[in-house]
């Protein structure tokens, strides 16, 4: 499996590239800005991409999500207790920080254990709320989660923005991403890779 992180936007929002290596198919999952810098990405890699996945549906996260569909072709993918936020700027937060995002309707809505499949690889969708009511996380094989805005390398998302619940977020991160084996590799949406057993141990909102 292919699996790389851009950061990208004045937030450095992490968007991963996934790909399979035998097929050549590929996702883009958060492109929040700098579409050039993610397509010329895709294509130094050789993908076709069929899916951009939105881990949640906020502006740092959706960014380039027009100019990437527009270039790939791909499918657009949201949980659907996220999918409004893609057509109204007010919930997904650009009509406060400009200019505003009035995309199109999703392509998918996702659900909890929902499987993407991108060439060989099976990505399976959990819904963890808490940041937003319909974000998610991506299994991408039995040791690497993909974690948006859930969990981070010492802490956890924001929930005080519209939709957002701190004590859902630490249900969803205790119920769903603990259970994973220590050694799993964690993908968060901004900041650096970190695993189960590192957060675990550490992260003092988990304690």
């Amino acid at each position: 499996m292919i699996l790389e992180r851009l950061p990208v936007g004045p937030m450095e929002s992490n968007c991963y590239i996934i790909g399979c290596k035998k097929t050549k198919a590929g996702a883009v999952v958060d492109p929040g800005a700098d579409a050039e810098k993610i397509l010329k990405r895709v294509e130094t890699l050789g993908l076709k991409i069929n899916y951009i996945i939105l881990t949640h549906g906020h502006v740092d996260h959706i960014g380039a999500l027009g100019e990437v569909q527009q270039a790939t072709g791909a499918k657009v993918l949201i949980h659907a207790e996220d999918a409004d936020m893609l057509t109204e700027s007010r919930k997904n937060l650009s009509f406060y920080v400009g200019p505003t995002i009035n995309f199109k309707e999703a392509d998918r809505v996702l659900q909890e254990g929902d499987i993407i499949e991108i060439g060989n690889i099976k990505v399976e969708v959990l819904h963890t709320p808490g940041h937003t009511r319909g974000g998610i996380c991506l299994k991408c094989s039995p040791e690497v989660v993909i974690t948006g805005d859930t969990l981070f390398a010492g802490s956890v998302g924001r929930s005080d923005f519209p939709g957002g619940s701190h004590k859902q977020l630490i249900a969803s991160i205790k119920n769903k991403l603990m259970n994973f084996p220590p050694q799993t590799r964690v993908c968060p949406g901004h900041g650096p890779e970190t695993t189960i057993k590192e957060e675990e141990m550490y992260n003092p909102f988990l304690r």
